[in-house]
C-alpha cells in the first residue's frame, strides 16, 4: 500500500480514524538537505538582524567543531601571517601549528561565506579571523561606549514616553 493509499484510508491511525501523513523531508533532496545543513547562516547587513545571526554563527560554528568557535574568538596568537591570513612560515609548522593553521582558514573560509561582499570588503584588510570577527561585532554591536550610549538614549525615551491625546490605550501599548 503506497503512503496516499495509507493516509486516505486510516491505515496506520491505530484508532480507525482517518491519519494525515506527510513525509515533510520528500520536497528536498537527501543532497540538498546536507548541503543547507553545511552552509553557514548568511548575514545580510542588518544591525538589527545582527545579534540573532551572531546566534545562529555560533551554533552553527559549535556544530562542526567547538575549536572553531575558540580560534574565532581566542585567535591565532602562535602563528605569523601576513595582511591576508597566509601563514609567513608554513612549512616550519609543528604539526599542532598546521591543525591549527588549517583549522583558523576553514573557519575564515565560513566567516567569509556567511557574509556579503560589501560586508567582506570593510575587512578583508585584517589577517585573522579574530580581527574579521571582531571588526564585524564592533561596526554592528559597538564598543562598550556606543553600547552604554545606547542604552542611556533608551532610557531618555522611556522616561519622555506619553500617551498621545487622540491616542488609545491599545494603540499606546503598541507603539511603546
Amino acid at each position: 500500500m503506497s503512503r496516499e493509499e495509507a493516509s486516505s484510508s486510516g491505515a496506520g491511525s491505530g484508532s480507525g480514524g482517518a491519519a494525515i501523513q506527510y513525509d515533510y523531508s520528500s520536497n528536498i533532496s537527501k543532497h540538498e538537505r546536507s548541503a543547507n545543513h553545511n552552509k553557514p547562516p548568511m548575514f545580510n547587513g542588518d544591525p538589527e538582524m545582527f545579534s540573532w545571526w551572531k546566534t545562529k554563527m555560533y551554533s552553527h560554528i559549535i556544530g562542526m567543531d567547538g575549536e572553531l568557535w575558540d580560534i574565532l574568538k581566542e585567535g591565532v596568537s602562535n602563528l605569523r601571517l601576513d595582511e591576508e591570513g597566509v601563514s609567513l612560515d608554513r612549512k616550519a609548522h609543528t604539526t599542532e601549528q598546521k591543525k591549527l593553521y588549517k583549522k583558523h582558514h576553514m573557519i575564515r573560509g565560513i566567516l567569509v561565506a556567511a557574509l556579503p561582499h560589501k560586508e567582506y570588503l570593510k575587512m578583508s584588510d585584517k589577517s585573522t579571523t579574530k580581527a574579521m570577527f571582531t571588526s564585524l561585532c564592533s561596526n554592528y554591536e559597538g564598543n562598550k561606549k556606543v553600547r552604554e550610549a545606547k542604552a542611556t538614549m533608551l532610557v531618555h525615551q522611556y522616561e519622555l514616553f506619553r500617551m498621545k491625546e487622540d491616542e488609545s490605550i491599545e494603540t499606546m501599548c503598541s507603539r511603546f
